[in-house]
């Protein structure tokens, strides 16, 4: 409901976002806007939409929210809107989203044309919530006489610059995590720590974090992920959910652990070698570490990806370790459901990101560095959500940045 308070460190002006949409639609004569992406629900809706969800924003007044029946009430509680402005939609003849959804349009839209802005394209993020084929068919049927345009880019440009709420949310979150890796740090101290297997130590850090206020592991990347040993150093390997595989020594161990805070995800991977420990196997761990501390050195505003990227393959050619990293060292971040994005995914393949973004202040992304040698079983990764300054960035999760060698 519509009372959070406006002091509330966490506070979002959810209305000022819904004018700010608005505004953009008058200016390109646009009267509907039919949002259907997660991300687009989070961040004007501000609740956890996890079922095939819509949002409706006319031209003027507050937006409706169609979601599957069995959710809606839970959704009209939880949200900024009430209930009042959500309706939901179930398998019953007239009763379907598409129906519902064009009635409503229809309703706002009497003289029977209008342009409907909608959102399509490509991801790799499999909930991203692109338009169907299908949908667009049935809603091109329903609505015949009025004109469709793809215009998801009004709510990538509006929510690329994070407010303060936003950003206070986000730090809450990379707080929760801090406790989780200090659960797991723990853990590894006491004398029966190689029982664990991946999916215990998993477990550990979720029971701490939900303690600490955290609602959800953000399930699509598998939960928190844990890889011991070979596991760590898949080639290109970023998503390792836990396996019953039981840590062991001479290993080591990646945790890489999530939260969820007001819609805002933590996301920070710590890294650990189980003794005995190799002179190569430290030789890894201490590049993987120079390369972290690159990278959190390089980002800030005015510079781009791919002066990032330049600057450290420069670094790891030199030193002959190139061939281990991953081709990248960030990825986008935002309220539930805004993953992968840098900047307005403009590159030379469309809907994939810009290796020429230039980054402004107040951005806020996942630094994010994975090093894997698979030949030797071993790897290592970082990630952590930075905020982008003028003259450098912040790191949200405060956890030490080391490779801790466990006895």
């Amino acid at each position: 409901m519509d009372n959070i308070n406006a002091q509330d460190i966490y506070f979002i002006d959810f209305r000022k976002r819904v004018i700010d949409i608005q505004k953009e639609m008058k200016k390109q004569n646009i009267d509907i806007y039919l949002g259907s992406r997660l991300r687009t629900l989070s961040w004007i809706v501000d609740v956890f939409c996890p079922w095939r969800s819509f949002i409706v924003i006319p031209s003027e007044g507050l937006p409706t929210v169609f979601t599957f029946a069995i959710d809606a009430v839970r959704v009209g509680n939880d949200s900024w809107l009430g209930s009042d402005r959500v309706m939901g939609y179930a398998p019953v003849e007239n009763s379907d989203q598409i129906n519902q959804i064009s009635t409503f349009i229809k309703s706002l839209l009497m003289n029977g044309k209008g342009k409907i802005a909608y959102e399509t394209g490509m991801s790799n993020y499999l909930p991203e919530g692109n338009l169907t084929h299908y949908e667009y068919q049935r809603f091109t049927e329903e609505l015949k006489g009025y004109e469709f345009v793809n215009a998801h880019v009004i709510i990538d440009k509006l929510s690329m610059i994070k407010d303060s709420g936003t950003i206070n949310r986000f730090k809450e979150a990379s707080r929760i995590v801090d406790i989780g890796h200090q659960a797991i740090y723990d853990a590894l101290h006491s004398p029966d720590f190689l029982k664990l297997t991946e999916t215990e130590i998993a477990g550990l850090a979720a029971y701490e974090m939900r303690k600490a206020g955290s609602v959800s592991e953000w399930n699509f990347a598998g939960g928190n992920e844990i890889a011991s040993g070979y596991r760590s150093g898949f080639w290109l390997g970023a998503c390792t959910p836990p396996t019953n595989k039981k840590i062991a020594r001479g290993e080591p161990l990646m945790v890489d652990i999530h939260a969820m805070f007001k819609l805002a995800l933590g996301d920070h991977a710590h890294n650990y070698l189980i003794t005995p420990v190799t002179k190569q196997q430290r030789k890894h761990a201490d590049n993987f570490i120079n390369v972290v501390k690159m990278a959190l050195d390089l980002y800030k505003a005015e510079t781009t990806p791919i002066d990032i990227a330049n600057h450290i393959f420069d670094y790891a050619s030199k030193n002959n370790f190139s061939d281990y990293l991953l081709p990248g060292f960030e990825h986008g971040i935002g309220l539930m459901g805004d993953e992968w994005r840098i900047g307005l995914n403009n590159g030379p393949v469309k809907y994939w990101t810009n290796p020429n973004h230039v980054y402004q202040e107040n951005e806020l992304l996942i630094c994010a560095i994975q090093y894997a040698c698979p030949q030797e079983n071993i790897g290592f990764r970082y990630e952590n959500p930075i905020v982008i300054h003028k003259d450098s960035c912040e790191a949200l999760s405060k956890f030490p940045l080391t490779v801790n060698e466990i006895e």
